[in-house]
């Protein structure tokens, strides 16, 4: 790279090299203005591009209080660009034996009825053990995880962690809480492509959601945090030793579940 006397720069064929900043400076005054506009214009959509993106999931909430509408996941949709397909089928929630929600909230969120979308002494925890070295352990609510599966992605990352947390408050307080068991009940990952209890119950036991019974409902709510890997349909005896704990927590559960029936 040389400078010619002329103060252009030139590279080694001898090739005028003229910077961004001199290049608008030699221009005249109203294509200047006209460039500045442009970009000012491109900043300004690209500006309300993010905040729509950002913005769009708390409207989802809204349009979701219809329970006619059926949500679908962020994987769901994955699986339909890449033309893998996937099983689901909606099933409301009283069609859903109670056995299995029991289960869920006993293995997922023992505080679902209590909280506010986030349980915030089980994430202090979790911080506080982070902070001091030590191993944490998973603190996601069910509404935590419903807002991720719905609008977010999957893994471990603070960006999503920090987006998450404030979708889980808006869905608590939006849906009731029955809505939102219904949803997540929905739309939670079972294995490969099956998505929903009612495609879960199919697939792994060959019933209905009605009809599961208490040790199924008890393999497919620990079969959960890793549904890929734990198949409720051929456990393990670490998944049959899980599912012995949340079948007798289950079994005691009458006050936790005051919010979802009378």
């Amino acid at each position: 790279m040389e400078n010619r006397a002329d103060g252009k720069e030139v590279d080694g064929r001898g090739v005028d090299i003229i910077s961004e900043e001199r290049e608008e400076a030699e221009l005249p005054a109203g294509r200047q203005t006209a460039v500045r506009r442009t970009w000012r214009a491109r900043r300004r959509r690209l500006v309300l591009l993010v905040l729509s993106i950002l913005f769009l999931p708390y409207a989802l909430i809204f349009f979701y209080l219809a329970e006619f509408i059926h949500p679908v996941s962020t994987l769901m949709l994955r699986d339909l660009v890449l033309a893998r397909g996937y099983d689901r089928q909606w099933v409301e929630f009283d069609d859903i034996a109670p056995v299995l929600v029991q289960s869920v909230m006993m293995s997922e969120d023992g505080q679902f009825c209590s909280h506010a979308g986030v349980d915030w002494a089980q994430m202090r925890a979790v911080v506080e053990d982070a902070l001091d070295g030590g191993q944490t352990r998973g603190a996601s609510t069910i509404p935590m995880q419903t807002a991720k599966n719905l609008f977010l992605w999957n893994g471990r990352s603070f960006v999503r962690k920090a987006m998450e947390l404030p979708l889980a408050v808006a869905a608590d307080f939006v849906w009731s809480k029955r809505r939102l068991m219904e949803i997540y009940l929905n739309v939670a990952e079972w294995g490969e492509g099956i998505y929903g209890i009612e495609a879960a119950a199919r697939h792994h036991f060959g019933v209905s959601a009605a009809e599961l019974s208490r040790r199924q409902a008890a393999l497919l709510a620990v079969s959960l945090p890793n549904p890929v890997d734990r198949n409720a349909g051929k456990p393990g005896r670490g998944l049959r030793r899980l599912a012995s704990v949340i079948e007798r927590r289950a079994s005691r559960s009458g006050g936790y579940i005051t919010c979802l029936y009378d």
